[in-house]
């Protein structure tokens, strides 16, 4: 249950990072949706394995502060790295 929850998180935190972040990200919802999705399990992964700041709370239930938190923290990481990505490429 707790995939399920961060796939749901991913949804909205892709779009809280996309807004966070600044500079043109390019990509459509689709996009969107695929990286915030990447990013919320990669700030929960993230975050259960550096055991920091409310990190147990985080991985238990992502539907809690602290699994906002991470799930946004972890998207804007994904959205960084697919910005280098992508900017290399075209």
């Amino acid at each position: 249950m707790g995939i399920i929850a961060w796939i749901i998180l991913g949804l909205i935190a892709g779009a809280i990072a996309k807004a966070i972040y600044p500079g043109n990200q390019g990509g459509g919802i689709l996009a969107t949706m695929a990286l915030g999705i990447v990013g919320a399990l990669l700030g929960g992964w993230l975050g259960s394995a550096l055991g920091i700041g409310g990190a147990s709370a985080a991985s238990a239930g992502a539907l809690s502060i602290p699994g906002i938190i991470f799930a946004v923290l972890g998207a804007m990481i994904v959205i960084f790295i697919w910005g280098l990505v992508t900017r290399r490429a075209a």
